[in-house]
């Protein structure tokens, strides 16, 4: 089951030529991820982070298209893999029906000493619900 989150490219998001500055995608997708933690799994980062985090571990993308100062971007979130402490996501971004970023990633979560700690037993649950894998198997 995906999630979404709608992102306008604002002009602090792009560079001289107009274009969303790659660096700001990432900030993109991780304003996805904090939304998704709070709407979806009940654990806002305001919260979270006063005890540790979810630190991305690895990530990789592919730049589709550029794009532009004004477009309307919706990115589609997925959960890919549920690991003890770590979750694995995709990411989509679209404008219409043009394809502009497709990502994954693995996010870690670290206790306040940065060590990897276990998902709360309900959080788990949550992104186990959520899981493509086991959406596609029901």
């Amino acid at each position: 089951m995906a999630f979404e989150f709608s992102q306008k490219v604002l002009f602090k998001h792009c560079d001289p030529a107009g274009i969303v500055f790659y660096p700001r995608y990432f900030e993109m997708l991780n304003d996805c991820v904090e939304a998704f933690f709070d709407e979806v799994l009940d654990m806002p980062f305001e919260t979270l982070h006063a005890t540790g985090g979810v630190p991305t571990a690895e990530i990789t993308t592919r730049f589709h298209r550029p794009s532009r100062h004004g477009d309307r971007l919706l990115i589609t979130l997925c959960v890919t893999r549920v690991g003890r402490s770590s979750a694995g996501l995709s990411f989509v971004a679209t404008a219409g029906a043009e394809t502009r970023l497709t990502a994954r990633s693995t996010l870690v979560l670290v206790a306040a000493d940065g060590r990897s700690r276990p998902w709360p037993e309900a959080v788990k649950q949550k992104l186990l619900d959520r899981e493509e894998a086991r959406s596609h198997a029901t």
